[in-house]
């Protein structure tokens, strides 16, 4: 899997972002501080000082590129590392995504433009549908995917498990975008914890299901 044109694009973004934080803090008095941290009603209760408040998303997105950088790398399933390489690109891109965003909400209130929170919450959701989107594209391998022992050892299996991993992903994430658009921050707390535990959790108990059968299966025959 080729990533040469994703590690300076997320650079280039690495450099935006640094750009954007010291031009902001450079607006703000000495001891001005930023919302780093906010808590289920949505209200920030964490600050750190404005310019390392601002560097943090872009020292998260340095150190997310090296790591989906090396992560083909390390695959010892080489031969079907490129089946997956769309998954690899959805999460790569849509978190680094994600971390510009952050720092948007972070730094624009220094120019007067008031970002409200759910707007991360947004990114969450359309970062869960693209993943889930691409999931079904993938195929075995230790580092990308739904790696259930049992998947990763039947083809057949990982391609099932992946197909309804994908929809409930894509669902959760449009669970997640609807509850920050209309639900109460209180309330979407719960909606995104739920979301995610059912997307997370019964691809896993269903790949088991479908190995138990199919061992089932072959006893009988």
């Amino acid at each position: 899997m080729k990533t040469k044109g994703l590690v300076i694009a997320s650079l280039s973004l690495v450099a935006a972002m640094v750009v954007f934080a010291f031009v902001t803090a450079a607006r703000l008095p000495a001891d001005a501080v930023l919302p780093t941290h906010w808590n289920a009603a949505g209200e920030p209760d964490a600050f750190s000082p404005a310019l390392r408040a601002l560097l943090f998303p872009a020292g998260m997105v340095v150190l997310l590129t090296v790591l989906f950088a090396w992560t083909p790398r390390l695959e010892p399933l080489q031969d079907k590392l490129e089946g997956s390489a769309p998954v690899l690109r959805a999460v790569w891109i849509g978190i680094l995504l994600l971390f510009a965003l952050i720092e948007l909400a972070i730094g624009l209130p220094a120019y007067g433009i008031a970002v409200p929170v759910n707007i991360i919450m947004i990114g969450v959701g359309v970062l869960l549908f693209a993943l889930g989107n691409a999931l079904p594209k993938s195929r075995p391998g230790f580092f990308v995917g739904i790696r259930t022992p049992w998947a990763i050892m039947d083809t057949d299996n990982w391609i099932a498990t992946h197909r309804l991993g994908g929809k409930l992903m894509m669902l959760a994430g449009l669970a997640i975008i609807l509850g920050a658009l209309f639900l109460p921050p209180e309330t979407q707390i719960f909606v995104t914890l739920g979301a995610v535990f059912v997307a997370a959790v019964v691809p896993f108990v269903y790949s088991w299901w479908l190995w138990n059968r199919s061992k089932g299966q072959q006893k009988g025959n």
